[in-house]
């Protein structure tokens, strides 16, 4: 595929899609050219009546669902609640360079939300996804080290786009790890990436501090590509015929606008040690464990359940 556009999407009537962050930026788009396309879609958000008024202007079937990655409580809440297949989890909600805070759990509040929230939710929900799992990354990634000594920022000085680049290389990390781990039990789902270039979206503006809002504005105006647009690169990583572990975004200007392709990581985000390690240490810091062993000793527990005596 040389070329991609919204129209490329396939009829997705049957499908069920979970997109977190689908109220406001390019999980909003994502959701509405999903939806366009006759997907099931679920707005995983934070702010329940924000979502709703995304909602409300989306095409399709629609559903609300309160999420706050920043509280594995919440995280949990969800996936317990969830029943049924998911075709789709778009792992999209993200905090870019706010001041220092922390998680309901105490993590560092870019790497709680970013990486670990979504590592929950992802393992929490895997036994029901049949399809796809897609992350959205950046290619802040670039600027990130995963610091095992101080992944929460305790003892060095805090750094936003240092963390903001550290959580988007654990979500690179993460998605290798995933794949290799669904190669090795058997499944068919894929996990993907992708980045969305520069897109004008409320992102920007998370840091608290006036300079960096107005330095925002100017480059939205000058040079960023709008939502829809930064959208693309997600849903060509949920739909294009791409192997697992792929990584997406705009080919055009660096990396920061245009349509999408497959594009390159940094040589620390091929790093298969450390996505092993990272993915060690996000299950002892949720408690939560890849769920799936291989397709013979699962079919033998599924035999084993429906068996009589």
């Amino acid at each position: 595929m040389t070329t991609f556009s919204t129209e490329d999407i396939p009829d997705l009537t049957g499908r069920t899609v979970i997109v977190t962050g689908a109220n406001s930026g390019i999980g909003r788009a994502a959701a509405t050219a999903l939806a366009a396309h006759n997907a099931r879609v679920v707005l995983a958000v934070r702010n329940t009546e924000k979502g709703k008024e995304a909602a409300a202007q989306m095409p399709g079937s629609t559903e609300v669902r309160q999420l706050d990655l920043a509280s594995l409580a919440s995280v949990r809440a969800f996936a317990e609640a969830w029943d049924g297949d998911i075709d789709l989890l778009v792992n999209n909600a993200g905090i870019m360079v706010p001041p220092y805070s922390k998680t309901a759990d105490g993590f560092e509040m870019q790497f709680g939300t970013n990486h670990l929230g979504h590592f929950a939710l992802t393992n929490l929900l895997l036994e029901h996804v049949t399809g796809r799992v897609v992350t959205v990354s950046s290619t802040g990634h670039r600027m990130g080290a995963i610091d095992f000594d101080d992944l929460n920022w305790e003892r060095k000085a805090y750094k936003p786009w240092r963390a903001y680049g550290q959580s988007k290389l654990a979500n690179l990390l993460v998605t290798a790890e995933l794949q290799r781990r669904l190669t090795s039990v058997g499944s068919s789902v894929r996990a993907t990436a992708a980045h969305p270039g520069y897109a004008s979206t409320n992102l920007q503006f998370q840091s608290g501090r006036r300079s960096v809002n107005i330095v925002s504005r100017i480059g939205n105006r000058l040079l960023a590509q709008d939502a829809d647009s930064g959208a693309l690169p997600t849903l060509y990583a949920a739909v294009a015929d791409i192997p697992g572990d792929s990584f997406a975004g705009p080919r055009g200007f660096m990396e920061q606008r245009g349509a999408p392709k497959l594009v390159g990581r940094s040589g620390s985000a091929k790093d298969m040690d450390t996505a092993r390690r990272l993915w060690d240490v996000s299950e002892q810091l949720t408690g939560v464990h890849f769920p799936l062993g291989p397709k013979s000793a699962r079919r033998d527990v599924a035999d084993a359940g429906t068996a009589t005596t």
